[in-house]
């Protein structure tokens, strides 16, 4: 076995009692660890009820009159579910949860600064969400606590895989026939008033199938195959799975206009194929077939190629109408740009920016350039710091699993993590084309942000289960030898017991 698998493989059952029983040290360290996050936690709370505070404060000069209650939401959104993983993953990592929790603190915070923007300038027509995005939030804890208490063992997921792929497939075709076209894009599935955004749900589906399907096929796939020019091309038959998930991608980006589902899908799977593997040739082919779908793509596609435009051009919306390319209908590009100069190092100061100026889009998609402006440079380190840490937790999860299946399934999350926050960062900085994903836990979403807590379960799950294995299991006591011996002695009619 080669790769990132190729630790000793589990039977795939559920969890036996001596896998269960831990050492007395471990029984020591596991408080240890909620301990920590517990700190951690209280740490959270402080951060995101200040920044509260402090944001009305500077541009009201008054405190706003629901800080109590955001107090009170933020103290149980962070304890409910340190008291279920003390509970049900005492082993799990203790920096997942704190750190998922200031993500969705700050989201909460920075919504509340533009809430507070839009309101005073009712000609935008942009409603309040940082009141619907705090009950989104404690849905998705909600959701993220009955996981953790349901599901015991993550590799029961792998029993369900190829289920699990075909209520991802209907899921992500689905808004090409039932969904809604809003903002150049078709993502969304209208329930009445609530829109869902299936997107989000089947990333976590699509990495649950990968794993379970590069455990058991991950040694035909590291087949070699013939050599062109110098490198190991995989053979032929095993390009059948990259191939499909190509077509499909391009599928999603020609009938429902998502840059960004598209590239997420597509990557993860060449992440993953290399994790299992080791193979660089399937990175290789991987990134060949992107370039030549998104070239095919964004030359043909409206609404792609008006978001190439935007990224190749982003200053020339200020022309005359009639000497503008062809396809640049928006601003936003080059006031994202605009606001990130103007934030310099420091920033402006939070509630000092001006993150109208990117309109609609301002909560959702560049929610990140409120950042750049008010908090600058250093607060978008920050930021980015935030999601490298929580992805480099899950990747340590995936390292420390002993199971196959654990290991990719860490990797794939993780993975689809950094690629969203890669994405969406790099659209609005300019680097790439703008692709309309929400930033996890940040930006306005109820869909992103239940996803992204069904994610942070599966990772604490994973990093318990983990960790369980990863010790010894206590021995039974032995009698000593002496009792032994006297135990004989009167069995036989020997000399007595003294």
């Amino acid at each position: 076995m080669r790769g990132l698998t190729s630790a000793p493989q589990d039977s795939g059952g559920p969890e036996s009692d001596a896998e269960r029983t831990m050492t007395f040290a471990a029984l020591a360290q596991a408080p240890n660890r909620r301990r920590t996050e517990a700190w951690l936690l209280g740490f959270v709370v402080l951060i995101t009820v200040f920044g509260y505070g402090y944001t009305e404060l500077s541009m009201k000069d008054t405190l706003p009159a629901g800080l109590a209650g955001f107090a009170v939401s933020m103290f149980f959104i962070a304890l409910v579910p340190h008291l279920v993983v003390r509970r049900f993953a005492p082993r799990a990592d203790p920096l997942i949860l704190p750190l998922s929790t200031l993500l969705t603190g700050i989201g909460l915070v920075l919504l509340h600064r533009l809430d507070i923007t839009y309101a005073e300038k009712p000609r935008l027509k942009i409603g309040q969400a940082a009141t619907g995005q705090l009950v989104w939030t404690v849905i998705g804890v909600a959701v993220c606590i009955v996981i953790l208490m349901v599901l015991r063992d993550h590799r029961i997921l792998q029993r369900y895989i190829y289920l699990t792929m075909v209520v991802a497939l209907v899921l992500l075709m689905a808004p090409a026939f039932f969904g809604a076209d809003m903002y150049g894009a078709k993502r969304w599935i209208l329930l009445g008033p609530l829109s869902l955004q299936p997107g989000e749900f089947v990333k976590i589906m699509i990495v649950v199938f990968f794993a379970g399907y590069l455990t058991v096929n991950r040694d035909a796939l590291a087949l070699s195959g013939r050599r062109v020019m110098g490198m190991q091309l995989p053979p032929g038959r095993q390009l059948g799975p990259i191939f499909t998930i190509w077509v499909i991608s391009l599928l999603v980006l020609v009938f429902e206009r998502d840059l960004g589902t598209s590239l997420i899908f597509f990557g993860v799977f060449v992440i993953m194929l290399y994790m299992a593997t080791e193979r660089t040739s399937w990175v290789l082919c991987g990134l060949l077939m992107a370039v030549v779908g998104a070239g095919v793509v964004g030359s043909t596609e409206p609404h792609v190629k008006g978001r190439v435009m935007a990224w190749l051009h982003p200053m020339d919306i200020f022309l005359p109408a009639d000497k503008r390319p062809p396809g640049l209908i928006s601003d936003q590009a080059a006031q994202a740009l605009f606001s990130f100069g103007s934030g310099g190092i420091g920033g402006t100061g939070l509630g000092q920016g001006h993150p109208e100026l990117i309109g609609f889009a301002g909560n959702s998609d560049f929610i990140l350039t409120t950042v750049g402006e008010e908090l600058g440079l250093a607060g978008v380190m920050a930021v980015l710091l935030l999601y490298a840490l929580l992805a480099q937790r899950g990747l340590r999860v995936g390292l420390t699993a002993r199971d196959p299946f654990g290991k990719l399934l860490a990797v794939g999350l993780s993975g689809a993590l950094l690629l969203q926050v890669f994405v969406v960062t790099g659209g609005v900085t300019g680097l790439i084309p703008l692709t309309g994903k929400a930033l996890p836990f940040l930006a306005k979403g109820g869909s992103s942000l239940v996803a992204n807590w069904v994610m942070v379960a599966v990772l604490l799950r994973v990093s318990d289960s983990a960790q369980r294995r990863r010790e010894p299991v206590r021995p039974a006591p032995e009698r000593p030898a002496a009792d032994a011996t006297q135990r004989v002695r009167r069995i036989t009619g020997g000399e007595p017991e003294a």
